[in-house]
C-alpha cells in the first residue's frame, strides 16, 4: 500500500489491533513478538516505544516494516512522525501532548494519522483537525498507560459514538471478556497489549481473539 486511501481503507477493515512495546513482552523480543502476531492474523500493529534512544528506535521500525511488509500488515509507529515516514510506515499515532495533527500532515501526507482522546472535547477537537481516525480510551483500568484520568467505560462510549464520525478504535484495559460488549456497542477495531503480548503462545492467543468477531463484521 503506497497511497493514503488505500491505507485508510485497509484501516477500516481491522479488527484486533495489536500494540507491541518492549517493556510488556516478558523480556522476548519485540520484533519476535510481531512475528507471532502476524502469524496469528492480525491485519494490523501499532510500535510504541517511549524509551529507545533514536538509533534503536529507527533499528526496531525498520525490522518491523520488514515484517509488516512481509505480512502485508498495517504499521502505524507510536508518536514519531519522522520515523514513520522514513520507514515507510502506513500510519502514526499521536498522543494529546505529542506533535500537533496538523504539523505532522505537512512531514508526512501519504500515511494515515491517528490521534488519542480521552474526552467528548478532544474527540471533537480531533474531528475538527481532520484525523484519519481516532483512538478513545481507556476504557478500562490500564498499567501499560501513565494517565491522570479514570477509565471511561462502556457508558461514556456508548455516549461518545453519537458524535464520532472518524473511524475509532478503542484501547485501555481491555480483556478478552470484554470484547463481546464493545462488539456490540459497535467498537469493531480493538486495541490490546498485554492479552497480547503476555500470552505464553501469542499465535494462538491472536488466532483465539479475533474469532469473538462475527464474520459479518
Amino acid at each position: 500500500m503506497t497511497s493514503k486511501q488505500e491505507r485508510a481503507e485497509a484501516f477500516k477493515q481491522i479488527d484486533l489491533y495489536p500494540v507491541i512495546s518492549s517493556e510488556f513482552c516478558n523480556g522476548r523480543n519485540p520484533v519476535d513478538v510481531l512475528k507471532a502476531v502476524a502469524d496469528g492474523g492480525a491485519g494490523i500493529v501499532q510500535m510504541r516505544e517511549k524509551n529507545l534512544n533514536e538509533p534503536d528506535f529507527m533499528k526496531m521500525a525498520e525490522e518491523f516494516r520488514k515484517v509488516t511488509e512481509a505480512f502485508n500488515m498495517l504499521l502505524i509507529i507510536n508518536d514519531n512522525v519522522h520515523a514513520a515516514s522514513e520507514v515507510g510506515a502506513d500510519g502514526v499515532h499521536l498522543g494529546q501532548n505529542d506533535m500537533p495533527l496538523s504539523e505532522a500532515k505537512q512531514i508526512a501526507p501519504d500515511i494515515i494519522i491517528g490521534v488519542s482522546t480521552h474526552s467528548f472535547s478532544e474527540i471533537e477537537s480531533a474531528q475538527k483537525d481532520k484525523a484519519d481516525y481516532i483512538n478513545i480510551g481507556p476504557i478500562f483500568s490500564t498499567a501499560t498507560k501513565t494517565l491522570s484520568i479514570q477509565p471511561l467505560g462502556p457508558d461514556f462510549l456508548r455516549k461518545a459514538l453519537e458524535i464520532v464520525k472518524v473511524p475509532f478504535t478503542v484501547m485501555g484495559g481491555i480483556k478478552q471478556q470484554h470484547i463481546p460488549e464493545l462488539l456490540a456497542l459497535n467498537a469493531t477495531r480493538i486495541a490490546m497489549v498485554t492479552e497480547i503480548t503476555q500470552a505464553e503462545n501469542i499465535t494462538q492467543r491472536v488466532q483465539q481473539l479475533r474469532k469473538l468477531w462475527p464474520d459479518s463484521l
